[in-house]
């Protein structure tokens, strides 16, 4: 039997993930850079989802759902940037982590565009 996770529960495994990620990197001026950017991106949508559940208002909502959408786009480049400056030894092990980031972004994506055009119903 599988787990099914909510979209909180993946969010912050993503995060944990991307915190391993950042642990791994060189210890080089380039992987302290990286590092740091990612650890920033990469852990900052799960909070600002829990956020969102809690918003005020539809547009509190999508708002915040935004700058998690954002983060996310933003931790998917600088994975193609380890991938593509092979500064991790594996990039292979990269592949999971890539897909779950574009899966994040689609489900974020398709959220903000549900509550959207339920915002323009009323």
């Amino acid at each position: 039997m599988t787990k099914k996770y909510d979209l909180k529960d993946r969010l912050i495994d993503f995060a944990v993930r991307i915190i391993r990620l950042s642990e791994n990197l060189p210890n080089t001026k380039a992987g302290k850079h990286i590092s740091g950017q990612i650890l920033r991106s990469g852990t900052s949508p799960a909070p600002n989802y829990g956020e969102a559940i809690s918003a005020e208002s539809r547009a509190d909502f999508i708002h915040k759902l935004k700058i998690a959408l954002k983060e996310l786009r933003e931790t998917e480049v600088w994975l193609k940037i380890i991938i593509q400056s092979k500064i991790v030894k594996n990039i292979n092990r990269l592949t999971p982590l890539i897909e779950e980031t574009d899966e994040l972004i689609s489900i974020l994506f398709k959220s903000i565009d549900t509550a959207k055009k339920k915002n323009t119903k009323k």
